[in-house]
């Protein structure tokens, strides 16, 4: 297995990623999140990382904020459309691209960062753990670190929901791998592990669409959006809903 690019891809991304009622949840209950722990680093402009951004959803509002962000990605197609929409929104000054793989980060950055973000990226990487590692080394203290991650336990519970027995019993590995199918998603016990080892204490944790993709009448996500917003919002830190969500977004700090 090796890591995954998203070239010739990006407008597709762009579209099923937050064009969508599933990126409208992830928007919003990610910002949620966001915004609490931008109140703990204080009203000042920070330095932030975007690792493995894309085109940069959230670097771009916390650009528009006045932060000054770096977004990387292995991804040239990505880093294009990123490209052109800071520079629609006039953000070319807060925002710093760099075309690279998180594991080479060091031979483009330097220095170290308030905040990182690294967003959906874990499930498309050979060796997470080890990367996430590194990835740490940029973050300061009393930083924090934004991650969210495809849920193991989420695709397995819903697996079983519909009765798709024979994917449970191939360990979840599907015969056809679509694009835009995360190949290695995690499960967050091994994630909380991990931050345990690093010494990264949780300030809050969310599921991401823990309603959205169990809804028995899929109309309903469009026909009943406002009602399933509020209702995503209202859950998705609560025991056990939040273990439910198709996606886990941590917010962690670094002593």
């Amino acid at each position: 297995m090796s890591d995954h690019s998203f070239d010739g891809l990006s407008e597709k991304f762009a579209q099923n990623i937050y064009a969508t009622s599933k990126g409208k949840i992830r928007t919003a209950v990610v910002w949620r999140d966001l915004e609490m722990g931008l109140t703990r680093l204080g009203d000042r402009p920070l330095r932030i990382l975007d690792a493995g951004g894309g085109f940069g959803f959230f670097a771009q509002k916390l650009a528009a904020l006045g932060h000054d962000v770096t977004l990387c990605d292995l991804s040239a197609d990505m880093l294009e459309l990123a490209k052109e929409q800071i520079e629609e929104k006039g953000l070319t000054e807060r925002i710093r691209l760099v075309h690279c793989s998180i594991q080479s980060l060091p031979e483009h950055v330097g220095g170290t960062f308030d905040l990182i973000l690294c967003h959906a990226v874990v499930e498309w990487l050979a060796d997470p753990k080890q990367t996430l590692a590194g990835l740490l080394n940029y973050l300061k203290p009393g930083g924090l670190f934004s991650l969210l991650f495809y849920n193991r336990d989420a695709l397995l519970f819903q697996s079983l929901v519909v009765g798709n027995f024979d994917y449970i019993r191939a360990g979840l590995v599907k015969k056809r791998q679509q694009k835009l199918t995360p190949t290695n998603p995690q499960k967050p016990a091994d994630v909380y592990q991990w931050l345990e080892e690093w010494n990264m204490p949780l300030l809050c944790r969310s599921g991401v669409r823990v309603i959205h993709d169990y809804m028995r009448h899929k109309e309903d996500q469009h026909k009943k959006f406002s009602d399933l917003l509020e209702m995503e919002l209202r859950y998705c830190q609560q025991e056990p809903f939040v273990h439910l969500g198709r996606y886990m977004h941590l917010l962690a700090s670094k002593p």
